[in-house]
């Protein structure tokens, strides 16, 4: 299987994900635990889809981004959870050489595009709060769909990049990756080629994705509270803040986790993984109930919903 020798990838025909260490009676609580919560998971991201495409009042720029977030969310659990789940049970606990790639690629790419349709909601509630007489004709339909576009591509380049990097890499020292998913840190442990140039690619990706998209939102929201303040009525103000504080809200948890994540120190890595399941199964799981739950229209949509099932029934 490629296990010793060798000087390049090749001979490596796929890897061991050792997993969530835990004991073996506690195999099954695990397996329910992400079941139950990749369910929510489908369930969520599903509905809040399905509500922003047959409800005409949703067809602004706001809800277009949200379903997007929505599509990602679901894409990056869906990239990594059902996997993990059969490896919980199974002995072998194995991903082939092509799968691994295909896992990297395909979860980097969520995740780097769900940064930037982040910040691109924070430029769309930035036109709707400071210049709200031209929001219809500068957040135009062409503009949202280029910006969504725009989000892919970037998360397309980056993952090229990542990918060709790691898995460029000799892996003649071992195969048995210790996480619960093919991740760029724990497959650079198991290299026995000099991994400088990685980690020197993998610093600068991150740099060119998060001080962009963290600079967007960060002076967007400066702008809206500026002008919010403004506002002599406290019952516009509080409408105002009412419109970005799901954003707000989504943008703390999916930075704040994954900053958990690598802020995490290497000699943890069972810390890591908790923190990892946070940010791949229990974020895109609140996402949809962080907009449902503090956005009128949507609950209004979802009564909509319900009342006409009743109604059928």
């Amino acid at each position: 299987m490629g296990d010793k020798g060798g000087d390049n990838h090749s001979e490596v025909t796929d890897f061991i994900l050792v997993g969530i260490r835990v004991r073996p009676e506690l195999h099954s609580l695990l397996f329910l635990l992400f079941l139950i919560v990749y369910w929510m998971v489908l369930l969520g991201n599903l509905s809040m889809i399905g509500i922003i495409v047959t409800d005409p009042r949703l067809n602004t720029p706001m809800y277009f981004f949200l379903g997007n977030l929505s599509i990602i969310d679901l894409s990056y659990s869906t990239v990594i959870v059902p996997k993990a789940m059969v490896n919980i049970l199974s002995q072998k606990k194995t991903i082939s050489f092509a799968g691994c790639v295909a896992q990297l690629f395909l979860y980097a790419l969520f995740m780097v595009t769900e940064a930037f349709v982040l910040a691109a909601m924070a430029y769309d509630r930035f036109i709707a709060i400071c210049n709200p007489l031209l929001y219809t004709v500068r957040m135009s339909r062409s503009l949202c769909i280029q910006l969504v576009a725009g989000s892919y591509l970037c998360g397309w380049v980056s993952s090229i990049l990542q990918i060709s990097v790691t898995f460029s890499m000799s892996f003649c020292a071992s195969r048995v990756i210790d996480h619960f998913y093919c991740d760029s840190n724990p497959i650079e442990k198991i290299s026995c080629s000099n991994v400088f140039i990685n980690k020197m690619v993998s610093l600068s990706l991150a740099i060119l994705i998060i001080l962009p998209t963290i600079v967007v939102i960060v002076v967007s929201y400066m702008y809206i509270v500026s002008t919010v303040l403004k506002i002599r009525s406290s019952e516009g103000r509080k409408k105002a803040f009412s419109t970005c504080s799901s954003h707000l809200g989504v943008v703390s948890l999916l930075y704040g986790t994954v900053s958990f994540v690598y802020l995490t120190p290497p000699s943890n890595p069972e810390l890591r993984k908790v923190a990892s399941v946070c940010y791949i199964l229990f974020t895109p799981m609140l996402n949809p109930l962080i907009y449902s739950l503090r956005n009128k229209d949507v609950k209004d949509a979802m009564r909509k919903v319900v009342w006409k099932k009743k109604v059928l029934l």
